[in-house]
């Protein structure tokens, strides 16, 4: 799982066999998923972790699915302890070796291989999930309401979704994937009002490449909120 700038063709890849899904594992899928590739994502920060992380005080950062490691890295070299999780053990690996060829050691980014839904120990900061999109069963909400609970008192929670699929993405068969919007994505996560701030919760544009090379328009879903 990942970023929002890998190749175009990730979502088209992604929505492959529809038939085949309930029979998968979420390991097992994106573990092929990475195994099949040299590399899935860009290496690049996600721009919407940049531009909201960037202004905020460096402390102790949570990543969920965090890929090949890219946004930790990038946490890492702005002043965090950033910690990075993934259920892929290559895509662990990948990150892993990506933060040691930056001169990162494992007490400033570090990475755990594991489900997403068992993380339970330790109150951080910041807690980021981008892009936690799916084509196998995935307990997605569930993810993001423990996402919220391992936010430490005035920290934030940060989820950048796509908005919808891209321009280019073919409909699956009738398993088309529902996008949620801002409010959806806030109601989800069944915040108490009297512990928590919405400082965001948008849609946002971005410049994007189609798989034909032409410019494209990609919109995504940024919700922060921050414990009190």
């Amino acid at each position: 799982m990942k970023d929002g700038t890998g190749d175009a063709s990730d979502f088209d890849a992604a929505t492959q066999d529809p038939q085949a899904w309930p029979q998968i594992a979420p390991v097992s899928y994106w573990e092929e998923r990475y195994t099949g590739v040299d590399r899935v994502w860009s290496g690049k920060v996600n721009q919407v972790l940049a531009d909201i992380a960037g202004p905020l005080v460096p402390g102790r950062a949570l990543d969920l699915g965090c890929g090949e490691g890219a946004d930790v890295i990038w946490l890492a070299q702005h002043g965090w302890q950033a910690t990075g999780v993934d259920i892929s053990p290559t895509a662990i690996g990948r990150a892993t070796a990506a933060a040691e060829a930056s001169g990162l050691d494992a007490d400033r980014a570090r990475f755990l291989a594991t489900d997403l839904a068992a993380i339970s120990v330790g109150a951080y900061d910041l807690v980021t999930v981008s892009f936690l999109h799916s084509p196998v069963g995935l307990p997605r909400e569930a993810i993001l309401c423990q996402a919220a609970d391992r936010v430490a008192p005035g920290g934030h929670l940060l989820i950048t979704s796509h908005a919808d699929a891209p321009p280019w993405a073919e409909a699956s068969h009738g398993h088309e994937h529902r996008f949620l919007g801002p409010l959806e994505e806030l109601e989800q996560l069944q915040l108490d009002q009297q512990t928590w701030d919405v400082v965001l919760a948008e849609v946002r544009a971005r410049q994007a490449i189609a798989p034909d090379g032409q410019p494209a328009t990609l919109d995504d879903v940024v919700v922060l909120v921050r414990r009190r």
